[in-house]
């Protein structure tokens, strides 16, 4: 089923603005996408010792508190072995365009997509062919998967010169009148998974919503409670299924530098 002339899956309210909006646009942000429940597929035999080690940590959790509660989450997730480190890049790429160096538009070189554009995954532009090749791989075994059920998995946004990321996190700090609040939605040039060709984002809606539903199995997870459309990868959900997500990227240590 070809899904195209879809609508792809848009970020949110100003994150839409921000990830892929049109650098002549001065609109306001369209209301923001409520992000379904993290949905995981572990194989069978895991699932009463998982379900018993989510039970005995619920306990604990609830009597430990809140705050403490989130950082203990908080640390499981961050010891994940697979889980990816900001410490070294993984996909090809560069330092972007001339123009988005200078502070200018970034262009495709940059990984830029148009407002409301998206891309196959088979696609050889660099937003897609400077992916981590691992998460590639496992994109496109989930788009075999996906067109069964008749949907195609498009990449929003993937990989991002280090001068595209720039220009995004100041649009956003324009957008959001302050650097805390634009950090709940996108990540410094440093830390940004999206940079090292870790993190890609999936459309349209629908595609993202059976994906979240239905990734571990291939690997992929959400990471961000607020960002129903950000997928990245995690080998070891194949057995153990999805870690915890964080409610944004300020709680991600990896964003922290």
């Amino acid at each position: 089923m070809d899904t195209n002339t879809s609508a792809p899956l848009r970020p949110g309210s100003a994150p839409d603005r921000i990830l892929h909006r049109d650098p002549h646009d001065d609109g306001a942000p369209t209301a923001a996408l409520t992000p379904g429940p993290q949905q995981v597929q572990p194989r069978k035999s895991l699932r009463r010792p998982r379900l018993f080690r989510i039970v005995v940590t619920l306990t604990v959790l609830a009597t430990l508190g809140a705050g403490t509660a989130a950082a203990v989450i908080t640390a499981v997730v961050a010891s994940r072995p697979d889980y990816p480190s900001t410490g070294a890049v993984t996909a090809g790429g560069g330092d972007g365009s001339a123009s988005a160096r200078s502070g200018g538009t970034p262009t495709a070189e940059d990984g830029y997509l148009a407002d409301g554009d998206s891309v196959s995954l088979s696609d050889s532009v660099p937003a897609v062919a400077n992916l981590d090749p691992g998460l590639r791989e496992a994109l496109r075994q989930a788009l075999a998967a996906a067109e069964g059920d008749g949907l195609e998995l498009r990449v929003a946004s993937g990989w991002r010169s280090k001068a595209y990321q720039a220009w995004l996190l100041r649009d956003a700090v324009r957008t959001y009148g302050s650097e805390a609040e634009a950090a709940r939605w996108v990540g410094t040039p440093e830390t940004s998974l999206h940079v090292k060709g870790q993190a890609v984002d999936i459309g349209p809606y629908d595609s993202a919503d059976w994906l979240n539903r239905h990734g571990a199995q291939f690997g992929l997870c959400r990471t961000y409670d607020n960002e129903a459309w950000h997928f990245e990868l995690s080998p070891s959900a194949i057995d153990q299924g999805c870690p915890p997500m964080f409610r944004d990227p300020t709680e991600d240590p990896r964003m922290r530098g």
